[in-house]
């Protein structure tokens, strides 16, 4: 069955048009006459059957029609060109759209990319911010790193470490003491983790406690967020070490209490079902299951 999709020239003049909302600006940015524009947009209306645009001696402005789809056709000829080049770029090679949590991307994957790059030179890994999982079916993604208890329908899930975050704060709230005592901590403002609404509830059970405020303080969606609001005296957070090595090593911040929180729930690698016999997923797969087993093993 024929599509019912107007000509690729309509949109594409139709999008400029939108944008500078002149006919005139969008034939000299597309090297066309201004007939021409005009006649292409008439014909996108004659087929959509909705006016686009309110003409005027003044000029034309966007129907509230024209504005909603031109949002959605700039969207989608954005997404068009972007897999063009992609498609250009690529000359044979392998590309993986990897989902990954965000601290955990930045901090702890992309510093190690670099030896996938020198093993795999023909595997190209693009990496997206996601926080929580969704249908590999609605979007580009061939795979996601995220974490949880890898209850992902239609995936093959792959275990790479578990968290163990620690109590953090500036070394100002140290003074002179090593560390702070639990009893301590719970009297202080506690920076919680969006995504991770129970963990100072956890940390403070494992150690035999029940505190009241355990849930209360600001949220935020990001480690890296936590991170700052701790060096900022804002608050003591709740962070696995490894997402945070440097302001650690620097002094930034500090291990308020030793004490870790061991979580059942994890970072996974997660594959849709219909991935798994990828050349260049299996070969990242394999990569990765080995960065983390030697991160694991050295801690």
């Amino acid at each position: 069955m024929r599509r019912k999709i107007p000509s690729t020239t309509a949109l594409i003049c139709f999008e400029a048009a939108a944008r500078h909302e002149s006919f005139t600006k969008a034939a000299q940015e597309l090297e066309l006459t201004q007939g021409a524009v005009c006649r292409q947009i008439a014909s996108l209306e004659s087929f959509l059957n909705v006016e686009l645009f309110r003409r005027s001696q003044r000029g034309v402005k966007l129907s509230e029609a024209g504005l909603s789809y031109s949002r959605q056709v700039s969207a989608q000829l954005d997404a068009v060109e972007r897999d063009t080049l992609s498609v250009m770029r690529q000359q044979g090679a392998s590309v993986i759209e990897l989902a990954v949590v965000p601290t955990f991307g930045t901090q702890w994957l992309v510093p190690r990319l670099k030896d996938f790059q020198l093993h795999h030179p023909q595997v190209t890994v693009n990496l997206t911010n996601r926080t929580r999982p969704f249908l590999f079916a609605d979007t580009p993604f061939d795979a996601a790193i995220y974490f949880g208890d890898a209850d992902w329908p239609g995936t093959q899930s792959h275990r790479l470490m578990g968290e163990n975050p620690v109590p953090v704060c500036c070394p100002q709230w140290l003074e002179r003491q090593d560390a702070l005592e639990a009893k301590h901590i719970a009297r202080l403002p506690l920076l919680q983790q969006t995504t991770r609404p129970y963990a100072w509830r956890q940390w403070f059970v494992s150690l035999g406690m029940t505190v009241e405020a355990d849930m209360t303080g600001p949220r935020y969606e990001l480690f890296s967020m936590l991170a700052q609001a701790a060096m900022h005296q804002m608050g003591i957070a709740l962070i696995p070490p490894f997402l945070i090595q440097r302001e650690l090593q620097e002094g930034r911040l500090v291990v308020a209490n030793g004490h870790a929180l061991a979580s059942a729930k994890a970072y996974h690698l997660m594959i849709p079902e219909r991935k798994v016999e990828s050349a260049a997923l299996r070969a990242f797969r394999d990569w990765l299951l080995r960065q983390a087993r030697a991160y694991v093993s050295e801690k």
